[in-house]
């Protein structure tokens, strides 16, 4: 086993959304730093499959099924992490939806759309933030890092109705949360990633002129990477970012900069 370098060494975190993605990338890069992970994600085979990896490697890591839809799977599901490393450090509440062909502009958008986005984009959020900021104040402070995006700043992302008002609801509870613990250690912070090649945003992407469209929106003129992502959040996570809570680290390759 490896280290990158040890930038979150011996401490405990967990991850959703981890089976795939921006998510899966993320714990790989907090196990490969040094810290204990819980991989927690709805598709337990897809979170196993990610923690079987680091094991063998060496690393410290557990896979562990969470609906964050529903109270009571995200308090055991932290619950059984905080059992297993014995409290948590970080916590990154990445877990998101984003239906396409589905979600709409306001006149059209079906109410069961609406709210299938905001409980896993919205309420997950701030259910994987209230049992994991608990963990956080019984082990004396901590991180919180949540996964934002563009949409949630601007509203370019015309006909994304319920997606755009779930992640500006997440730069919200940001800033509040971060008010709200900063006195107790916490730290709370966003990052916001642009199109990032994993297989929610290949689904919109899938021939070239939309592709060569979306991209023209982009000043980078790529996608970025789901380990580019894990790069910032990483950051945002580790002690490297003690005196950054509130903020929202674009990782977007200047979408909001235009």
């Amino acid at each position: 086993m490896s280290l990158v370098s040890g930038r979150v060494e011996g401490k405990r975190a967990i991850v959703t959304g981890a089976g795939s993605g921006i998510g899966r990338a993320t714990a790989e890069r907090l196990a490969r730093e040094g810290a204990r992970v819980a991989l927690l994600d709805i598709d337990l085979e897809a979170a196993e499959g990610a923690a079987e990896g680091l094991r063998a490697q060496g690393l410290e890591v557990c896979a562990i099924r969470m609906d964050v839809t529903s109270e009571p799977s995200v308090e055991a599901s932290v619950s059984e992490a905080v059992a297993s490393f014995g409290g948590l450090d970080i916590v990154i509440a990445n877990a998101a939806v984003q239906l396409f062909g589905e979600d709409d502009r306001a006149d059209r958008l079906a109410l069961d759309v609406w709210r299938r986005t905001l409980d896993v984009n919205l309420t997950g959020c701030f259910l994987t933030c209230k049992y994991g900021v608990r963990a956080l104040l019984a082990s004396g402070g901590g991180s919180v890092v949540i996964t934002a995006s563009p949409t949630g700043l601007f509203g370019r992302a015309r006909g994304f109705d319920a997606y755009s008002a779930s992640k500006a609801g997440t730069y919200g509870l940001t800033r509040v949360m971060a008010n709200d613990y900063a006195r107790d250690g916490i730290r709370v912070n966003c990052v916001i990633p642009g199109f990032t090649d994993t297989s929610l945003v290949a689904s919109i992407m899938q021939d070239d002129s939309t592709r060569e469209a979306v991209l023209e929106t982009v000043p980078l003129g790529r996608p970025g990477s789901a380990d580019e992502v894990a790069s910032a959040i990483l950051f945002l996570a580790s002690d490297e970012a003690a005196y950054c809570t509130g903020s929202a680290l674009t990782c977007d390759g200047g979408i909001t900069a235009v």
